[in-house]
């Protein structure tokens, strides 16, 4: 039997956050691959090696983790006064989907530096040395992101001194305005608080009712207190993620908040958007160890938060999750505010499996409902690979 070649399709492997995934230009991807559809999503799980039964994702350039399977597409900018358009589909690990519900956090430190390094910027924006704000336009979700990307000797700087916990090697620091991060009523979730309200009780049948703050600020988000699940918010991976029941017990809630919250209509439309919404756990300050090993106080953080990305435990935070975090800590009242201590605050520092996070945002009520107008955290980005991907020619 005859075989063609592989495809051969230009592509940079990077780091953004915690995260890493494989970026594409538009401009490079087959033809049929470059409108939205199946071709699309075909291609990317082959790229990934999904939907991969072992979930090793042996065959692919995927991780076989939430953090580890992404995809990115970056093309000219749609919208004005933007430099870029930037696309995320989180390719599931076992399961033949590619879920573009929401935006990755930790992959939009990338997108900056990728757009700088790849012809999107005019080159007279550039500094020789000094800082490159690029506007940036999540495509998934409708919202603006600020990438403020160092620049030594007219290239983008990747090497440095920022130290993030959740990645190994310390890189140049990159800082990120989600700007307008919250829902603003006009797609689905309705209002950062879809329900209208702070906090709300959860019936989830066989599993039990739980106060929650469902919002939708940076990504729909469920929050939950860790005493009402029975943990103590310092909990790692393995707590989690090797306990089955607890896991079928977060998915039951995850469902169940994403009909409370207008994200879909039925229980069973939450098996086909595993992206959306995201579920996690809050607790007050105390002190823990790492998944490194690092001791941490309970006096270097305001509180926990543990979140849990395509059915598991995620090893650090999401970024996406922790403007979620940041903007609910800002508003009196929620869950994620009360395990800080209450009161208003503009910054909260988490803890997290690996360590900790800060992030801050502008929250305030007008006319009758909480808005924030931007969230700000750090992160770092790096190249590990660019060249091609190649993928089997019957993939299209």
């Amino acid at each position: 039997m005859t075989h063609l070649p592989q495809l051969r399709i230009p592509a940079t492997y990077m780091r953004g956050g915690t995260s890493k995934g494989v970026f594409f230009r538009l401009q490079d991807l087959p033809g049929a691959a470059q409108s939205p559809g199946p071709a699309r999503d075909e291609l990317l799980m082959r790229v990934i090696g999904s939907p991969d039964p072992y979930g090793k994702h042996t065959d692919g350039m995927g991780g076989a983790t939430s953090s580890t399977s992404k995809c990115v597409i970056i093309a000219a900018a749609s919208v004005p006064d933007h430099d870029v358009d930037y696309l995320y589909g989180q390719v599931a690990i076992d399961t033949a989907f590619v879920d573009w519900s929401g935006n990755c956090g930790n992959l939009s430190t990338a997108v900056g530096p990728f757009a700088i390094s790849n012809g999107f910027i005019d080159p007279a924006r550039i500094p020789h040395n000094g800082t490159c704000t690029v506007r940036i336009w999540q495509a998934n979700i409708g919202k603006t992101i600020l990438a403020h990307v160092p620049v030594v000797d007219g290239q983008v700087q990747e090497i440095g001194d920022f130290e993030l916990d959740g990645v190994t090697f310390p890189a140049a620091e990159i800082q990120l305005e989600f700007l307008d991060p919250s829902d603003d009523g006009d797609g689905e979730g309705g209002s950062m608080f879809p329900t209208g309200n702070l906090v709300d009780t959860l019936d989830v049948p066989g599993v039990g009712s739980f106060q929650v703050t469902m919002i939708t600020a940076g990504i729909p988000t469920i929050f939950l207190n860790a005493a009402d699940l029975g943990y103590t918010g310092t909990e790692l991976q393995p707590a989690i993620n090797e306990d089955k029941a607890a896991l079928a017990r977060f998915e039951a809630i995850r469902a169940h908040g994403a009909v409370r919250m207008g994200l879909i209509e039925t229980i069973e439309q939450a098996a086909t958007r595993q992206h959306t919404p995201k579920v996690a756990f809050v607790a007050p300050a105390q002190d823990y160890v790492s998944s490194s090993g690092k001791q941490i106080a309970a006096g270097d953080i305001d509180l926990h938060a543990r979140a849990l990305s395509m059915g598991k435990l995620h090893h650090a935070m999401m970024g996406t999750a922790a403007v979620a975090i940041g903007t609910a800590a800002a508003i009196p009242g929620t869950l994620v505010n009360r395990a800080a201590g209450g009161g208003e605050r503009e910054a909260v520092t988490f803890g997290h499996p690996s360590g900790t996070l800060r992030v801050g945002a502008q929250a305030a009520f007008v006319d009758g409902q909480w808005t924030v107008t931007k969230a700000i955290m750090s992160r770092s980005a790096r190249v590990l690979m660019e060249g091609a991907v190649r993928v089997p020619a019957d993939t299209l």
